[in-house]
């Protein structure tokens, strides 16, 4: 194979950091879209208003996240085995065919092809869109670590900090325009111009290179490529795959609970019914604040050299914005929509932390870690509904406690994600080209 010179190289380089940017743009749009038309594609499906949060916990912080997750290790695995490049088309063909049939869920009759539909479970458009949101989980959940794992073996370890961060940046925006679209069409439309965007994106791909880290350990045959039980074992490098995994779960706490319920927890906070925040539009000012947050946090890090200073520095601001938002939140719809827009912001540090993700492991694992740990992470916004669901009652279930117990989840969650950076070494310029034993 002749070698491609420097200027052509380092184009390529650019155009696989501008696909997985946009690849993490409709991975971000697709995963908060159920989240900003919840209400309203639920009650279109008949659901009573006082079950509107419990069905969406399950269809989103239950099943959807359970899809991540296993997503996330399925591919990881394959990454590692297989390719980058194989995940990041695989992936996105996933979730957005599951994204186009869901603005076709409907009730079916119980006559011919129906009979076999309610004989399986999926006579029901519910139950419809239960399975779709953890076959689009499943499939997205492939998007964000493979991206970041190539684009972090094929961009210099002194610039592999500012890659990265474009990337997060531009993908974060993916829930802003999400929201913006939803303002003009329907919640099934949505799903299908969310399908429509990851399918054609998929024909951008095919110009993307593969890293060439991966293709050197392919041809040596390394051991233990992706073997997702290495992470765990033994402890010295178990440790960095749990610290990873729990530095970044107030993330998943802020977005999942804090910003996606802020209904439920405006009116326990006793905003009236007339002025009280919408889902849809507190989702699309959080991710605002979280692509500023996430420009902001991955600057941080490159400026002062330092991944885990950079992660301390935005778990302090994590604090203080939700010390903002259950006490001056609740004054007005402007003040609480600019304390979520400071909770995405402080909660903001999802670059730095993919980052460290794909520093801590060798190319053998990394892609496995790197694609699984994002969403470990997401699938903790399970753990954060049923703390928060168990705190209401054991609180007593009054009309006040849905914003106490969301704010015991937090200062339970806070302090656990500021000591497992202890266990993370200092990974910044680390060179990312060995394996792991």
């Amino acid at each position: 194979m002749t070698p491609l010179s420097g200027a052509v190289a380092g184009r390529n380089v650019k155009f696989a950091i501008l696909v997985s940017a946009l690849g993490y743009f409709v991975d971000i749009f697709d995963l908060l879209l159920f989240a900003i038309v919840r209400v309203e594609s639920l009650k279109s499906l008949g659901v009573p208003v006082d079950q509107l949060k419990q069905t969406g916990l399950w269809l989103d912080n239950y099943l959807q996240v359970t899809g991540l997750v296993v997503g996330g290790v399925v591919w990881g695995v394959i990454a590692d085995r297989r390719g980058r490049l194989s995940v990041l088309f695989g992936s996105i063909l996933v979730y957005s065919v599951a994204n186009i049939l869901n603005a076709f869920i409907a009730d079916v009759p119980r006559e011919g092809f129906g009979a076999l539909m309610h004989s399986v479970g999926l006579g029901s458009a519910l139950n419809q869109y239960g399975v779709l949101r953890f076959v689009a989980g499943f499939g997205l959940a492939g998007e964000l670590g493979a991206a970041i794992t190539l684009v972090s073996e094929l961009v210099s370890k002194e610039r592999r900090g500012l890659a990265t961060t474009f990337v997060a940046t531009v993908g974060i925006l993916g829930a802003v325009v999400a929201y913006f679209i939803t303002q003009y069409v329907g919640w099934r439309t949505a799903f299908l111009i969310g399908g429509i965007l990851g399918l054609a994106l998929l024909v951008l791909r095919v110009g993307v290179a593969e890293s060439g880290m991966f293709e050197t350990v392919h041809r040596r045959h390394a051991p233990a490529r992706g073997a997702f039980w290495l992470l765990v074992y033994p402890w010295k490098r178990g440790r960095r795959y749990l610290g990873v995994v729990l530095c970044a779960i107030p993330i998943w706490f802020c977005v999942g609970i804090l910003v996606k319920y802020c209904d439920a927890i405006g009116a326990s906070m006793g905003m009236p019914e007339g002025a009280r925040p919408s889902p849809g539009l507190a989702i699309m000012w959080c991710y605002v604040g979280l692509a500023l947050g996430d420009l902001g946090s991955g600057l941080l890090s490159q400026a002062i050299g330092s991944r885990r200073k950079a992660l301390w520095t935005f778990h302090a601001l994590t604090a203080l914005s939700m010390a903002l938002y259950f006490t001056v939140g609740s004054s007005s719809l402007v003040a609480f929509y600019g304390c979520v827009a400071f909770v995405g912001f402080a909660s903001g540090y999802w670059a730095v932390f993919v980052t460290t993700a794909a520093e801590q492991f060798g190319t053998n694992l990394r892609a496995t870690a790197t694609t699984s740990a994002p969403n470990f992470v997401r699938w903790s916004a399970a753990g954060s509904a049923f703390l928060w669901t168990q705190c209401e009652v054991v609180l007593g279930g009054g009309p006040s406690t849905p914003w106490v117990a969301a704010l015991v989840v937090g200062a339970i969650l806070l302090p656990i994600a500021v000591v497992s950076v202890f266990l993370l070494p200092e990974t910044y310029g680390r060179d990312l080209n060995f394996v792991e034993d």
